[in-house]
């Protein structure tokens, strides 16, 4: 299992933010769907957690075939998701990710939003993280993957005429007020030898991406969202789930059906089956001898950007 926690600071206070966050995350969603893939809302209601309370409950199937490595695509099936439950309680929030037939790979996230420049240590009020796997990621100067770069979210020409807030510049989390951190506590496991350091790794890799993208979002789509309320917000959240479901599916259902992939074959090292058959994975020419099955029903293992 490895656990990083990640420092995002924005321009905003935890109050617009309850705003903003809701805003991006709808957006952001519907703008990464299509073609099959992207992000589709199951459920999205209230609901009590047994520790935490009253909050708002949200399940969504991630669609991303096409962004997996090809290393990765050999152990998934063509149409493939990941199942996402997010608890919030803003502002703390609870995002577990899922795949039903990989019982060995789970991702929890935890996030805090505090009015501080992530200067608190403790944040999480239980063991705090050790020094070496806490990292602040920085919206302004960290870079990005080449295709998620618009001038527009670029926070170096960023000005928000609502606000007045921005361009941003170096050193700005130290000045900068208001100032928000959003405190994000990331725990990664997939127990599969000779897997596990690998993916862990790409999978963190993949979160800061996603953290950095959408949270300049947040930042730079401050004139399209400040000065909602609460209800405004979660009006366009519901508008832009149909819109985004309706995407994802109809996508789906243009697509001619897609060739089974060939069954893995002998060639496969002995090391390699193995840790299939950890992951749930049956080889076609080797038969498990226990006369196991892969799981039936989708298994919840403990945020899309939060």
């Amino acid at each position: 299992m490895l656990l990083k926690e990640y420092r995002i600071c924005m321009p905003l206070t935890v109050e617009e933010y309850r705003i903003g966050q809701l805003y991006m995350i709808s957006k952001h969603s519907c703008e990464q769907s299509g073609g099959g893939e992207g992000v589709e809302v199951v459920k999205n209601e209230s609901d009590t957690h047994p520790e935490y309370g009253r909050g708002q409950l949200t399940e969504k199937r991630i669609y991303l075939n096409s962004k997996l490595p090809a290393w990765l695509k050999a152990f998934v099936p063509r149409v493939f998701y990941v199942t996402e439950k997010a608890w919030n309680f803003y502002p703390f929030t609870i995002t577990e990710y899922s795949v039903s037939y990989l019982p060995k790979f789970s991702i929890r996230i935890e996030t805090r939003f505090e009015n501080n420049n992530g200067d608190n240590n403790n944040v999480f009020g239980d063991t705090p993280t050790q020094a070496e796997n806490v990292s602040f990621l920085d919206i302004l100067s960290d870079p990005i993957p080449e295709k998620h770069y618009k001038e527009s979210e670029d926070l170096s020409r960023w000005q928000s005429s609502k606000t007045g807030r921005g361009p941003l510049e170096k050193g700005w989390r130290d000045n900068h007020k208001p100032i928000m951190c959003s405190y994000k506590r990331v725990q990664c496991s997939f127990e599969v030898y000779g897997f596990q350091t690998r993916t862990e790794e790409f999978v963190h890799k993949i979160i800061q991406d996603i953290l950095l993208v959408g949270h300049r979002q947040a930042v730079t789509w401050v004139d399209e969202w400040h000065g909602l309320s609460y209800e405004d917000v979660r009006e366009y959240e519901q508008v832009m789930q149909e819109k985004t479901n309706s995407k994802v599916k109809s996508s789906q259902n243009t697509h001619s059906p897609a060739l089974p992939r060939p069954p893995f074959s002998r060639s496969i090292s002995v090391t390699d089956e193995r840790s299939l058959k950890k992951m749930g994975v049956t080889t076609a020419a080797m038969p498990d001898p226990s006369g196991s099955s892969r799981p039936k029903s989708p298994i919840r293992l403990n945020s899309t950007p939060e």
